[in-house]
């Protein structure tokens, strides 16, 4: 069965002037011959991308799009017509984004986070910015502290919206983010909490030591960036002092400190922060 919108492993049944025709349950279809793979014969199975081409035929291509059927993406508007935006996604023919889909209207260098899916109607490939639909309505098969793969969604009052591995919700929040992030990162985190709602509270990084860690190295680069070697910023400083000049929250930046103090590559005063010599 042909997988329209993903990849398949297609016989090359025959050559013609302008490509391959490459054969499958549904019939064969074309593979132009500016895809066409080095070396490729009659016979050899090759893999390569199925989809709908500016008149409806099924065509295939050795190019990889930035974003497969029943999957995330973060797109950029190409253009705009009639119908809808148009979002590049890596090929020749840009994916349509209805403007039924849209949650709010968009612009041509919008950067959209979309799910792509096959519209039953028109068997045609669509993407729709009402993510949140797609996800999961099942409980999430994880605990507190269960290792994820976090997808930037977009950025909230409270820090961002992320899809946790593919299928579920989550919040990030932003006073534990060290640094913006952008609209379709993928991101390793760890589940801070779940939720009675069944929505998940993340963090960057993995569970325990590597987030201290990960802070610690981030409070390191800023003192040597100093000239003088230290940071205005100590046990006893504001919360939002901390958060203003590091980007994590007073809590994280007390740990960072019990890590680089227990090394030996600190020394601490209540309202700034030294670098031992020679570090």
């Amino acid at each position: 069965m042909l997988h329209l919108g993903d990849f398949n492993d297609l016989e090359i049944a025959r050559e013609v002037s302008i490509g391959f025709y490459l054969t499958s349950d549904d019939g064969d279809l074309l593979l132009p011959e500016k895809y066409r793979p080095v070396g490729a014969h009659v016979g050899d199975i090759i893999r390569v991308f199925v989809y709908r081409d500016s008149e409806d035929r099924l065509i295939a291509t050795t190019l990889e799009p930035l974003a497969v059927v029943n999957s995330f993406a973060a797109l950029t508007v190409r253009d705009m017509g009639a119908p809808g935006a148009f979002l590049d996604w890596g090929l020749e023919k840009d994916l349509l984004l209805p403007h039924a889909n849209q949650r709010q209207a968009v612009r041509i260098g919008d950067r959209v986070l979309v799910y792509v899916y096959l519209d039953d109607a028109s068997d045609r490939l669509v993407a729709s910015a009402k993510w949140q639909q797609f996800l999961s309505p099942e409980p999430f098969e994880g605990a507190e502290g269960t290792s994820v793969q976090l997808l930037i969604a977009e950025e909230t009052p409270l820090g961002y919206s992320v899809i946790v591995n593919g299928t579920h919700a989550g919040l990030l929040y932003g006073n534990e983010v060290f640094r913006p992030l952008r609209v379709g990162e993928l991101l390793p985190g760890h589940v801070r909490q779940i939720r009675p709602d069944g929505k998940l509270d993340v963090r960057l990084g993995q569970a325990g030591y590597d987030e201290i860690e990960t802070a610690a190295n981030l409070v390191l680069a800023a003192l040597r960036d100093r000239p003088n070697k230290t940071l205005p910023l100590g046990d006893k400083s504001l919360a939002d002092d901390v958060y203003r000049r590091l980007g994590m929250s007073k809590k994280t930046f007390k740990k960072a400190l019990g890590s680089l103090y227990k090394q030996g590559l600190v020394e601490l005063e209540p309202e700034q922060t030294r670098l031992v010599q020679g570090e």
